[in-house]
């Protein structure tokens, strides 16, 4: 069963809905490793090592610092961190909204749901989530220790929010250098073929199609060197050929899809209805 990370309010100008805000993201999904030791196997331990005490230092004893001047510190503690009060840490506060297409992809970092906190709040959070349709809320929460500038939007039966980077956070696509060798502007035809061959792998996006191959992969290795069975490398695949002239490439690729098509629509025809029986002459 999911579990809330943060319980608060969502407000919008004068109203106020208690909410709680669940991860929508699963990283336990993902194979994770632990470092051995190869000689004999064995799992390695990270150790708490203060070289001025030549000891090694238990959980109680850490605490956390922030480097002022090179070398030296000065210690927070959590009295210090919950003394920071930015309204951000009890109320998320959507302060402006827009088109939910205008937030740029490159800004979102994680997605969360939120849901109403009591039945008292449901119908409240119901009617805001009809009035987030097609758009996208900003505002600011303080979450795992610093606040995130969030926009939330509506789903078919909830809430969505997504924590965003920063602007400063960003970093300008003009910092990359091999850009500077793209042309402004290219041939009409080669366009042309292009959008030609895009729209022949067009079709109506279900990301749940695709699963993570390489992830699976693993699996069927692990799950072979647990039984003790020996393990095959597939074939190293062929590098693509270089691309030397660009419309032959379009041309061939068109070639390729049209005829990989062509099988399939030969076995979606319908067979012809039988021929009817010709009609008897009409005499003179």
């Amino acid at each position: 069963m999911a579990r809330a990370t943060w319980k608060g309010f969502l407000k919008i100008s004068l109203v106020t809905i208690p909410i709680k805000v669940y991860p929508a993201t699963e990283t336990s999904a993902k194979l994770s490793f632990h470092q051995l030791h190869d000689v004999c196997q064995t799992r390695i331990q990270q150790k708490r090592w203060c070289p001025h005490c030549n000891r090694e230092v238990p959980l109680s004893e850490v605490t956390k610092g922030y480097e002022f001047e090179k070398g030296r510190y000065v210690v927070v503690t959590d009295e210090d961190f919950a003394k920071v009060r930015t309204e951000s840490t009890r109320v998320i506060d959507l302060v402006q909204f827009a088109d939910a297409g205008a937030v740029d992809p490159i800004y979102v970092d994680r997605a969360y749901y939120l849901a109403p906190d009591g039945a008292m709040a449901a119908h409240s959070f119901a009617v805001m989530r009809e009035g987030l349709r097609g758009k996208a809320g900003v505002g600011k929460l303080a979450l795992y220790g610093r606040e995130y500038l969030v926009a939330v939007r509506s789903d078919a039966r909830g809430l969505v929010m997504y924590t965003l980077h920063h602007a400063a956070e960003i970093r300008s696509i003009s910092d990359i250098e091999e850009l500077e060798t793209v042309p402004a502007s290219v041939k009409p035809e080669e366009v042309k073929l292009a959008k030609q061959l895009i729209g022949n792998f067009e079709g109506e996006l279900n990301l749940a199609e695709y699963v993570d191959e390489y992830q699976e992969g693993l699996k069927k290795i692990i799950e072979a060197k647990v039984e003790g069975q020996e393990i095959v490398a597939p074939a190293e695949p062929e590098a693509p050929p270089k691309v030397v002239n660009l419309m032959d490439a379009l041309r061939k690729s068109l070639d390729a899809v049209s005829a990989s098509k062509k099988p399939q629509a030969k076995a979606k025809a319908v067979k012809p209805a039988a021929a009817a029986a010709p009609r008897e002459r009409k005499r003179a």
